[in-house]
């Protein structure tokens, strides 16, 4: 049976639960809606689920770290579960991308992000896909730190469920049939 991780980045604790940075977790908790599980357990700093799609086993994590730190949960759940990096995907919100754009990836580096950052110098590689959730760049003059950290408003929430909805649809092409079919449906032109 093969297993894949899908890690979502974000930061634990309500104050953070809508903010930009927490696309991954939202589009974790999404695949988790949709797979009919919960996050349920603390394991290796990450809340953890897993769940059975087809002939493969899925686990999720949300890292519990802070961002900067999230190599801390994913390089021992990679080894504890025996997951290649290759049927590892990571998604995290993406400020070089605009609102709602989505983007997969086979592998490549950080871009700048603490998160991913902190994922590959633990895992000593970069050679694992990864889905990106634009957010967009701060308006005017605004710190990129503080921009992250906002709330989305509604109608920004309501882009970002529509880039979540298509990130988690290449998540499950992914699984049904290969990445680069994944990739083809995610990263396709917009309609419209």
């Amino acid at each position: 049976m093969r297993t894949y991780l899908i890690v979502g980045l974000g930061n634990p604790g309500r104050e953070y639960a809508q903010t930009r940075h927490n696309a991954g977790f939202l589009l974790a908790d999404a695949l988790a809606a949709r797979l009919g599980v919960r996050f349920r357990r603390l394991q290796f700093k990450a809340l953890t689920t897993d769940a059975r799609y087809g002939e493969a086993k899925i686990i999720l994590a949300k890292p519990q770290t802070y961002m900067n730190l999230s190599g801390q949960a994913v390089a021992p759940l990679l080894r504890f579960y025996k997951i290649p990096p290759e049927r590892l995907l990571v998604a995290y919100d993406d400020l070089d991308l605009p609102l709602g754009t989505v983007r997969l990836r086979p592998k490549g580096g950080h871009g700048g992000h603490k998160g991913m950052r902190s994922i590959i110098e633990r895992l000593g590689t970069q050679e694992f896909p990864r889905l990106r959730l634009g957010i967009g760049r701060p308006p005017g003059r605004m710190d990129a730190a503080a921009y992250v950290l906002q709330p989305f408003s509604p109608a920004e929430k309501d882009l970002m469920s529509l880039a979540i909805a298509r990130g988690v649809e290449g998540i499950f092409r992914w699984w049904e049939e290969d990445l680069s079919a994944a990739m083809n449906l995610v990263n396709a032109p917009e309609e419209g």
